[in-house]
């Protein structure tokens, strides 16, 4: 699959999959979408989905999916299969699948991801997709994964733990910003902008180089390339295209 995203969580299975599975909760820890509700289904049949992403405060993108779970497997290992498509003809993301994998560990749950898609406007889309949003989407789904765990882990809600992180954001955009607006004082004021030279360099290194909060979601901490080869489970070819 194109991306890859694992995460090592201390809960129990069930927990875990009650967070992710269900479409109230789901949509409160995962960045990438604004909403997901459930469509009626009929006995037997897979679960057919809505699902809508708000990019700009007028623009929301919107799309189906399909998906499908299976719960008993050979090891205590749960798994679940999704397609998913947007016609929006504004939405980069045409179509694509992917899945999510539970394997229990000593001290918690292994919790994994692989997908991948298809983008559309031709050969522009292409490179918007390689430059700037498969890799954004990357950044968002570890991001999301790591919030998950810490609402899992110690009980941090998802709107708190994404508080904080706006909070840290913002310390570190100010300890690069505040000196440097400092060096872009007046010429009667050059002694000051001098000084500021030293920590504006301190205040770059200080927001690159200071570990992210234990209370606050990092990205960093997942896993992003598989740790070998893996494989798509046999459920994904049992779904049809939305």
């Amino acid at each position: 699959m194109g991306l890859y995203i694992e995460t090592r969580v201390r809960t129990d299975l069930e927990t875990l999959w009650e967070r992710t599975q269900e479409p109230e909760r789901h949509q409160r820890w995962d960045l990438r979408f604004t909403e997901i509700s459930y469509l009626p289904r009929a006995e037997g049949e897979p679960q057919h989905f809505r699902y809508a992403t708000r990019v700009l405060p007028f623009l929301v993108v919107a799309g189906t999916g399909v998906s499908a779970g299976e719960r008993h497997r050979a090891g205590g290992e749960r798994v679940s299969a999704l397609r998913f498509a947007s016609p929006n003809p504004l939405s980069l993301l045409a179509e694509g699948s992917g899945y999510w994998r539970y394997v229990p560990t000593a001290d918690g749950v292994r919790f994994l991801t692989g997908y991948d898609y298809r983008p559309r406007w031709g050969l522009l889309g292409r490179a918007a997709d390689r430059l700037a949003f498969r890799p954004l989407m990357g950044w968002a789904t570890a991001w999301s994964f790591d919030r998950l765990r810490l609402w899992c882990e110690r009980g941090i809600t998802p709107e708190r733990s994404r508080n904080r992180w706006l909070l840290e954001a913002l310390a570190r955009v100010l300890a690069v910003a505040v000196p440097w607006a400092a060096c872009s004082l007046p010429l009667p004021l050059a002694f000051a902008s001098l000084a500021a030279v030293p920590l504006t360099v301190l205040g770059i290194a200080a927001a690159v180089l200071v570990p992210p909060s234990s209370h606050a979601p990092a990205a960093r901490r997942c896993l992003r390339v598989p740790p070998a080869r893996t494989r798509e489970p046999r459920l994904l070819a049992t779904l049809e295209q939305p």
